[in-house]
């Protein structure tokens, strides 16, 4: 590097390829280095291999879902912090809602406009994310969401 700071490291996970690169692309145009993994398994290895500042993780993916995602990386020490904002065109319920919380993620709703995009990561990596760890109520959820598999595959 020539005096120049290295760029914040955004990772984004999306089952939907095209949402995911369009999403990289506009975070890239704006200073950003953007990478992308399609499954939240492809997601936890590029999060270890090549840990991020911050990620967007869409909720309903096959196999893994990012509720499942997020429990696997909470799990691993270097990334209890690491901020995360859950995107997603579903209807999220309450319960849902609390644990996205206690997970210590931000959920924001698809679709979103590229300055909204930028306006929510920028606001995501200024945050302080070093809440409680996980609580007992969130762990005693459904094993389905536990695990994090989902019988559904798209938004």
């Amino acid at each position: 590097m020539t005096g120049m700071s290295q760029a914040t490291t955004i990772l984004i996970i999306d089952d939907n390829v095209n949402l995911a690169q369009g999403f990289a692309q506009v975070l890239a145009r704006a200073g950003f280095a953007a990478h992308t993994a399609y499954t939240a398994e492809e997601g936890l290895r590029l999060a270890q291999a090549q840990p991020p500042d911050a990620i967007i993780l869409d909720i309903r993916m096959p196999f893994v879902n990012g509720v499942g995602f997020l429990y696997r990386l909470r799990a691993l020490a270097a990334h209890r912090h690491t901020p995360v904002m859950v995107v997603t065109g579903a209807s999220v319920n309450e319960e849902m809602r609390a644990e996205l919380r206690d997970l210590r993620a931000l959920l924001r709703f698809k679709p979103l406009g590229m300055s909204e995009l930028l306006a929510e990561t920028r606001m995501l990596l200024t945050q302080d994310w070093s809440g409680p760890e996980v609580s007992a109520s969130t762990k005693r959820t459904s094993l389905t969401r536990r695990n994090g598999f989902s019988d559904t595959s798209q938004d």
